[in-house]
């Protein structure tokens, strides 16, 4: 699980980077972004609608399982990153971690958020 440190407190951090945050769309995720120098790390909130996913009990898995994914992500990042990611597709749940990691990478290159790795 992704340290307490690095998740949003409160509505007006999320409300920042939804109004200044870049965003970058994949199939079944947007990631917005936003750099913020004021914080010593990056920040993640995971958002799965109601509309998304009917119940709680797979909103909280997807939830736990794109955090995870961040986790892994997370030393790679260029800068300090406020990050928010939107997930837009219930297919996500029934994907596996290799595919749901292959989809948060291609979105993750896109942003340019990541250091280069030439492996």
């Amino acid at each position: 699980m992704i340290p307490f440190r690095n998740r949003f407190h409160g509505h007006s951090s999320l409300k920042y980077v939804y109004k200044k945050g870049q965003s970058v769309r994949g199939q079944s995720m947007t990631i917005k972004y936003a750099p913020n120098s004021r914080r010593n790390q990056s920040r993640i909130a995971v958002v799965v609608s109601k509309k998304t996913l009917k119940s709680a009990v797979l909103r909280n898995r997807l939830r736990r399982r794109v955090y995870e994914q961040m986790r892994l992500k997370l030393p790679n990042f260029n800068k300090i990153y406020d990050i928010a990611i939107i997930v837009t597709s219930g297919d996500l749940i029934n994907q596996s971690h290799f595919d749901m990691s292959e989809q948060i990478d291609k979105l993750l290159k896109q942003t340019g958020m990541q250091k280069n790795s030439y492996t």
